[in-house]
């Protein structure tokens, strides 16, 4: 699989992480949409929210579970934050592996 993400994680392609874990791995967002936007990325390739399957819970729950280590790591947990999934072109997915955005240290209003 020729996947960004992928190599960022077998190491083929230098990525500086925010933050780890067996399930995940966090790293900054190159073009921020907010002071703090992260992807939290896991670490088996599955394409999108379109392709997720039930045996995928442990993942899921791995990257809600590193997620919330980030908020508090770039001090948004008390404030607030967002956590969003990009399914599809429409969307604005431009990586095809799945990954959760957080985002957060400012106000953000209803989007969508």
């Amino acid at each position: 699989i020729d996947c960004l993400f992928c190599k960022m994680n077998s190491g083929q392609v230098t990525a500086q992480k925010v933050t780890e874990t067996e399930f995940a791995f966090a790293i900054r967002d190159i073009n921020p949409r907010a002071p703090i936007h992260d992807l939290i990325i896991p670490r088996v390739h599955i394409e999108s929210g379109r392709d997720l399957e039930w045996v995928h819970g442990d993942v899921l729950a791995g990257m809600f579970m590193l997620s919330a280590e980030v908020a508090r790591l770039e001090g948004v947990w008390e404030p607030g934050y967002r956590l969003a999934f990009n399914v599809g072109d429409a969307a604005g997915m431009t990586i095809s592996h799945l990954h959760l955005h957080l985002l957060g240290g400012r106000t953000l209003g209803p989007e969508g």
